[in-house]
């Protein structure tokens, strides 16, 4: 398993300087993290966003001249709140598959959130499962025509659960095209044991985000459904990353991600999955 970063390290920085930055800490992959469907500000000046309605070639020729690969792309959407055309849904998460077929990037990662809305918050759990498929439903037959997977992170009260999760899946037919990206930190923070969802959903997770959180932060579990990133170092906090580790080493993952906030901790936290993976190593031997 190839451990890559989010291509956002330096806030408000372009895409060609995050990609810099990345090869300069020593990774050699990286995801597609933001991406829109255009604006000046947005994506060319203010921050590394990428615009889905870009040439997908011209972000692979940026990405190849830093010698890094595309490990995936983020297509975190609302898929709680009401279709609106100003809301991220099933019309750019379609775009994001296309831009991966195109670029033979093999997964896309979205997620439902806790919804913007009072009309969100206030569904009940049956019609939450129902308007999550009922967004992904077309995204899933053009992922699996493209060949992609398209995976579901837990970032919201549905995904943060294991049954959640499954009656999603169930929704959608288990369709062969959906999968799991774990996210250590956000299931954990949601209320939910990292290790148990790896187990669980081991041989549909494509993809995992590498958090370990802070004790303090054990007050705010089940109440919030997810962070961006981590303020610590793998191995510092109080999420079982060896646990997941343990699981998920040997289950054909080829990337992860570390989102994790900080130079050292990026650098810190590569050494920690590394270790894990001699120890694994030597224990494997010696067996």
């Amino acid at each position: 398993m190839k451990i890559g970063c989010f291509a956002l390290i330096d806030p408000f920085h372009t895409l060609d300087h995050q990609l810099a930055r990345i090869q300069e800490l020593g990774f050699d992959c990286a995801d597609i993290t933001d991406n829109h469907p255009g604006g000046l500000l947005g994506g060319d000046i203010f921050d590394a966003a990428v615009s889905l309605d870009c040439n997908p070639f011209d972000i692979k020729r940026l990405f190849d001249r830093f010698g890094l690969t595309i490990s995936s792309v983020a297509a975190h959407a609302h898929l709680l709140d009401p279709t609106h055309p100003a809301r991220y849904g099933t019309s750019e998460i379609m775009k994001a598959l296309k831009l991966a077929g195109m670029l033979d990037i093999k997964y896309v990662i979205t997620t439902e959130h806790a919804g913007m809305t009072d009309w969100a918050r206030n569904l009940s759990y049956e019609q939450r499962i129902f308007t999550i498929a009922e967004k992904l439903y077309e995204p899933l037959r053009l992922a699996g025509d493209l060949g992609v997977k398209l995976l579901f992170e837990p970032h919201g009260p549905v995904s943060d659960t294991i049954q959640g999760i499954k009656d999603v899946r169930s929704a959608l037919g288990d369709d062969p095209a959906f999968g799991v990206c774990l996210d250590t930190g956000n299931s954990w923070l949601g209320g939910a044991d990292p290790v148990a969802m790896a187990r669980e959903f081991r041989d549909i997770i494509g993809h995992v985000h590498w958090k370990d959180l802070p004790k303090e932060m054990e007050a705010s579990r089940g109440k919030i459904t997810g962070c961006g990133f981590s303020s610590i170092a793998l191995g510092e906090g109080v999420i079982d990353i060896a646990g997941v580790y343990a699981v998920l080493r040997d289950a054909g993952i080829a990337h992860s991600t570390l989102e994790i906030a900080g130079a050292d901790n990026l650098t810190k936290s590569a050494a920690y999955l590394g270790k894990l993976e001699e120890q694994a190593a030597a224990a494997t031997v010696s067996a």
